[in-house]
């Protein structure tokens, strides 16, 4: 027989989307008023077919004519009351927005209520509870399943137990063998629509997870990148000058770091303006981006100034190919920007000492780079 259990349960998989969307929170309200909306219309047909199989057993005399009439209007009342508490927005206030225990525990009260008063068609009643639970199954909660299937355990146990209804399911005639075929008819029908929309929602949230996945992982590299120049910021590449010294140790390979300044950049933000600025930083980072091995690693260490990792380099290799930045570098027609406008830079380059920390290394790359500036800038000095 279908009941309120059959609603349309589409709730996991529309919060999915919703969690991994950047939708406001008075559009999650209406996504999810909407939702329930469906599944008490849902209901509300469900109870139809229930209550039209009943009439066919009422028009057999298997039970009383008034039993189709109370059991619709029985299932109106339930559903009419979860759906005022829904429009009042009290469903919202919990973290289960569908009061699905409670909404379980009224329908299931229902069912009992018409196995005690109807145990003639007993089983099609008991036969709803399977139907009740696989709908609860796709909303609740390990603890909220183990109240609701505690409560039914009490009734059933009250039914079986502490009674002797004759509870049964008349086949007596033509008309009570069509009506108990409809009965497991609609419940399995139902059942397995259930079924369906759970491997349904599996498949959604298996790409959701996916989605996610790399959301989280784009994230994840956002965290780790300066935003104007796409280089590292000063924590990650501070994260991986740690591991390379770490790696150079004990692979007993050497390692070198170049911090990089380009000259005068201040000029540049005063005569051009800091948009241009900003462009002149892009196109370095993107300079330097083309001209690296992909083992070195480069970061922006603060404002103007830029820390390339080399590792597996020697002093004198690194010196030569920092200079052979600064060349291409100082080669750049920068006119595009600006007529006129030129750019340099001016780096220190230093190789790993067997007492350095990650500060003393940096420290003595700050010493050279001071060398190179003070030297007329436009070059690279080493340590």
């Amino acid at each position: 027989m279908s009941t309120a259990a059959t609603s349309l349960p589409d709730r996991n998989a529309a919060e999915a989307v919703a969690l991994t969307s950047d939708a406001t929170m008075p559009e999650m309200r209406a996504r999810r008023m909407r939702q329930r909306r469906q599944m008490y219309a849902g209901q509300v047909v469900s109870y139809s077919l229930g209550a039209s199989v009943l009439l066919l057993y009422a028009r057999d005399g298997a039970v009383a004519m008034a039993v189709p009439s109370l059991f619709w209007l029985g299932g109106l009342l339930i559903i009419g009351t979860f759906a005022v508490l829904s429009e009042a927005g009290v469903g919202d206030r919990h973290s289960d927005h569908y009061l699905t225990v409670f909404q379980i525990s009224a329908h299931m009260a229902l069912q009992f209520m018409f196995l005690v008063s109807a145990p003639t068609v007993g089983i099609a009643f008991i036969a709803v509870l399977f139907l009740i639970f696989a709908f609860g199954t796709l909303r609740m909660t390990s603890s909220q399943a183990m109240v609701t299937w505690g409560l039914a355990t009490c009734g059933l146990g009250l039914v079986f137990l502490a009674s002797d209804l004759p509870i049964g399911l008349p086949v007596g005639t033509r008309l009570e063998r069509a009506a108990s075929m409809l009965c497991f008819v609609l419940v399995i029908g139902q059942c397995a629509f259930l079924g369906l929309f759970g491997a349904t929602l599996r498949k959604i949230l298996y790409r959701r997870s996916i989605e996610l996945k790399a959301a989280y992982q784009r994230i994840e590299e956002l965290a780790e990148l300066d935003e104007l120049t796409g280089s590292y910021n000063r924590r990650c590449i501070m994260r991986h000058l740690d591991a390379e010294i770490e790696i150079s140790r004990q692979a007993a390979t050497p390692c070198a770091i170049a911090l990089i300044d380009l000259d005068w950049f201040k000029r540049i933000n005063d005569a051009h303006g800091h948009p241009v600025g900003d462009e002149v930083l892009r196109t370095f980072a993107i300079t330097i981006f083309a001209n690296i091995r992909p083992a070195d690693r480069f970061g922006r260490y603060g404002g103007e100034e830029f820390l390339l990792l080399l590792p597996g380099m020697a002093g004198d290799v690194a010196s030569r190919m920092l200079d052979r930045l600064r060349g291409i570098v100082a080669d750049l027609d920068w006119s595009a920007f600006s007529p006129g406008m030129r750019v340099t830079i001016s780096a220190g380059v230093v190789t790993l000492r067997d007492n350095d920390t990650a500060d003393t290394f940096l420290a003595r790359a700050d010493r050279a780079l001071y060398s190179a500036k003070a030297q007329g800038r436009n070059r690279i000095a080493s340590s």
